[in-house]
């Protein structure tokens, strides 16, 4: 499949992402289109951005989240193809040519995503052929959603769900892409860095309330929209009664720090049970 540098969109969902933007926009294409969703509404790092960067759109945004962010991002594309990235992803200087290489041998397909430099955490899950695991294409189920290219016209303008504030709107994605019969692969001759946990100089308390909460309402929603009430239960009971159980303990041992982890992965899984939207937020 052939695919040029001008018909594809870098699409960047931002949220307090000053330490590390300028790293992940230094690494792209000088001349490469870019559009920019600031959820905190930085005028000056808008203005920052415009003036620093060629062919950059910065759009100020309430933030709505990963997956609605990044559909507007989408909608704003003027191109067949988009390229997901977290602020705190770094392409090394052959990433884009070796992934653009790499896709001439094949012939369509849905997503596609570069490996982690670090392969101890590796980027995709679901090895569609355990035979072809040590090949430079590999075809997978799952791959994550800092940096993922995207083939538009796989998805008819259905892309990511925006019920889903954060953690696993990337897995949907994949899942729906699979489900159609498209295919979805990893070139590992394209590496990227990803600097994990970093994408936002939040408070870091404030951070592990959000993501633990938002870690097992997404969990129970993915597994009950893909499999069923009945089966996502049956999945989500281990971390419900782990949970309940953890939150005890370090209730009666006066552990403010773990109490406040497992109260809000209860808070946040007990919400999505009961049907609740994904609502919880710590820094507005």
């Amino acid at each position: 499949m052939h695919l040029e540098l001008d018909n594809i969109t870098f699409i960047v969902v931002c949220y307090k992402s000053e330490n590390v933007i300028y790293k992940c926009l230094d690494s792209l294409p000088i001349n490469s289109k870019k559009i920019l969703i600031e959820n905190s509404r930085n005028i000056k790092l808008k203005k920052e951005l415009e003036l620093k960067y060629d062919n950059i759109e910065v759009f100020l945004n309430d933030n709505l989240g990963m997956g609605a962010s990044n559909n507007i991002g989408i909608s704003r594309s003027n191109t067949d193809f988009v390229f997901i990235l977290n602020p705190d992803t770094i392409f090394k200087p052959d990433t884009l040519d070796n992934l653009i290489n790499d896709l001439k041998q094949i012939d369509d397909f849905a997503i596609v995503s570069p490996v982690i430099s670090n392969q101890r955490f590796p980027n995709y899950k679901g090895i569609i052929n355990e035979n072809n695991k040590y090949q430079d294409i590999i075809s997978v189920n799952v791959v994550d959603g800092f940096s993922m290219l995207i083939n538009k016209k796989k998805f008819q303008g259905n892309f990511f769900d925006e019920n889903i504030f954060l953690y696993l709107e990337n897995d949907d994605l994949c899942k729906r892409a699979i489900d159609l019969g498209h295919k979805i692969y990893v070139f590992n001759s394209s590496i990227v860095d990803h600097i994990a946990a970093s994408s936002t100089n939040m408070n870091k308390a404030d951070i592990e309330k959000l993501r633990n909460w938002h870690w097992m309402w997404s969990k129970f929603y993915y597994n009950r929209k893909h499999y069923g009430l009945t089966k996502a239960l049956i999945r989500i009971s281990p971390n419900l009664f782990s949970s309940l159980f953890k939150y005890l303990i370090f209730l009666i041992l006066f552990n403010k720090t773990e109490k406040i982890k497992y109260y809000n992965r209860l808070a946040g899984l007990i919400c999505s049970i009961l049907g609740k939207k994904s609502y919880y937020r710590v820094d507005n």
